[in-house]
């Protein structure tokens, strides 16, 4: 095809003709050019597109002002909150049973947590120490003379106010935990200044038949274990 007739084709002005002539290789004259009769249609002629089907019903309306749907938008909102906020403590329970399970004692710990005690061989004004979690426990079958004794007590005169009748079940039987509140020494029973008390050779600590503190660096009476009498001859501890 000779130039001539693509410039007529093409429909180009002389003076493109000449240029096209002085700067175009000769190869390029050599393909057959020809007009198309293709429609192209504007972009103003694709569809928009439709989101309709995707919308919710209170948001249908994309001319409605905001505040006409505020109150749905939250109720979601608050509805998916509310669902996060009990996947989170659940989670959170879940890591905190473990954690509580971890510290918790062993089972075989939790079966030594109590014991029950036969006390039909404790003569009167002797103690028997049995172990219980690791402490040793003091159960003192006192004289009816120490019992009396004790009751008469003035509370102004203790350190650590305690009538006899708040630490003992039984007027006869004393049980307490056979540690100095000092600095946790074991003390001597039947020994002190006090008939029928304790006496802890560390530093001195003196306790009375009800063991209470009244002489040394103790500064609590002697502590009272979690106890109940199963009967007349069986003490339950723990």
């Amino acid at each position: 095809m000779n130039l001539r007739k693509i410039s007529t084709n093409l429909k180009l002005p002389n003076y493109a003709l000449a240029i096209a002539q002085d700067y175009l290789p000769s190869t390029f004259f050599q393909y057959d050019f020809k007009t198309s009769n293709q429609v192209r249609p504007a972009h103003t002629d694709i569809p928009k597109p439709n989101f309709q089907e995707y919308r919710r019903k209170p948001l249908e309306n994309p001319n409605a002002l905001s505040s006409e749907s505020v109150d749905n938008r939250r109720a979601i909102m608050s509805l998916f909150s509310f669902v996060g906020g009990i996947g989170t403590l659940y989670g959170c329970k879940a890591h905190l049973v473990q954690y509580v399970l971890f510290l918790s004692p062993a089972r075989d710990v939790l079966a030594t947590a109590s014991t029950s005690v036969s006390i039909t061989d404790i003569p009167e004004g002797k103690t028997m120490i049995v172990k219980w979690r690791g402490k040793p426990i003091f159960i003192t079958h006192r004289t009816q003379q120490v019992i009396n004794t004790e009751r008469a007590v003035n509370l102004a005169d203790l350190r650590h106010p305690e009538t006899d009748d708040q630490r003992v079940q039984r007027p006869e039987w004393l049980v307490i935990v056979g540690i100095c509140t000092h600095l946790g020494c074991v003390p001597i029973p039947n020994a002190g200044n006090y008939p029928g008390g304790y006496f802890c050779p560390c530093h001195g600590s003196h306790f009375d038949g009800s063991g209470r503190t009244r002489k040394g660096p103790a500064p609590t009476n002697m502590e009272i274990p979690t106890y109940k009498f199963l009967d007349d001859n069986t003490l339950f501890i723990g």
